[in-house]
């Protein structure tokens, strides 16, 4: 993701410096740090018109002690370290956009008349609540939230009276390059194996990575949006409806579902947490709606026939 907006702000004019652990050859400048201890990546910062802090472990794993570990302190030590060095410099950036997480809300699995939209002013924050009837939150889905929580406090813990401070509230960012969601989700399709996953009915929250970052560079200009801003398409759809507009898109019309205790053996098998598609998310964005942003892609018809025929661009 962070190539991704690198290259969509290197082609508008911007200059780029992407800090990362392992500098790499790109049309954009790219300066070492370790996310835990400054150097002279911060010289970068200084007088620099935006931060965009991405950075953190990929969640795509099994949450066992060391991932945990490597998740939480990737999330809260860079923002905590971020936060130290901004407040020290002459000229800071006037906006510093610190990553966030839909996951942050509450499941909401659509019983019985459950199924209201989660936005920044009324949606209600997560953490052991019921999935099912009778049944609470796994821990590893407390675990997600607390992070959640965690990362945001972190982020606003110290004031930056200079800084005008965003917290991403993200959807999942579908990209169409290996190794990503889409391509995950696309996998399973295209193997037979992408029917509606657990129960159906759970709601997905996504984003095309043009409104993605289209969204960040509107919210540039727009000073008078700070705090938590939800970035995700407008209109998410229940996993069953999401699965089979995918479908289409791949012209694979047949393909098996997964019922929860298939997909439990799945995700296992596949190092990763039943959670990224079972937890119901229904985010919308109303704080971007209301100044005024419009979507390229605010139907996941379009947006997926989009991916696929990207996809099959590169591969062509």
């Amino acid at each position: 993701m962070g190539q991704m907006l690198a290259r969509y702000f290197q082609e508008r004019g911007h200059f780029v410096t992407v800090l990362t652990r392992g500098p790499y050859t790109a049309p954009w400048q790219t300066v070492h740090w370790d996310g835990k201890q400054t150097g002279p990546w911060v010289e970068t910062l200084e007088g620099a018109d935006v931060c965009i802090n991405l950075a953190g472990r990929s969640v795509n794993c099994r949450f066992n002690f060391e991932n945990r570990r490597e998740i939480y302190e990737s999330r809260i030590g860079t923002t905590r370290l971020l936060n130290r060095v901004i407040v020290s410099l002459d000229r800071p950036p006037r906006v510093w956009m610190n990553a966030s997480t839909a996951n942050i809300y509450r499941h909401a699995p659509g019983w019985p008349v459950d199924e209201r939209p989660m936005d920044e002013a009324t949606g209600e924050l997560g953490g052991n609540e019921l999935i099912s009837k009778r049944r609470r939150a796994p821990e590893t889905w407390n675990f997600s939230v607390r992070v959640a929580k965690d990362w945001e406090q972190a982020f606003f813990a110290v004031p930056t009276p200079r800084t005008r401070k965003l917290a991403l509230r993200s959807a999942i960012v579908f990209i169409p390059v290996p190794g990503g969601a889409f391509a995950t989700f696309s996998r399973l399709v295209r193997v037979g194996l992408g029917g509606s996953q657990g129960s159906g009915r759970q709601f997905v929250s996504w984003i095309h990575e043009t409104d993605f970052a289209r969204a960040l560079e509107f919210l540039l200009d727009h000073e008078e949006v700070d705090g938590p801003i939800n970035i995700a398409a407008p209109y998410p759809l229940p996993n069953r409806e999401f699965m089979q507009t995918l479908r289409d898109a791949w012209e694979m019309p047949n393909c098996i579902p997964l019922p929860r205790p298939l997909l439990e053996i799945g995700t296992f098998l596949m190092r990763t947490e039943s959670e990224l598609v079972l937890k119901s998310r229904r985010v919308v964005p109303a704080r971007l709606l209301q100044a005024g942003f419009n979507f390229h892609f605010p139907n996941w018809q379009e947006a997926a026939e989009d991916l696929v025929r990207q996809t099959r661009n590169r591969k062509g």
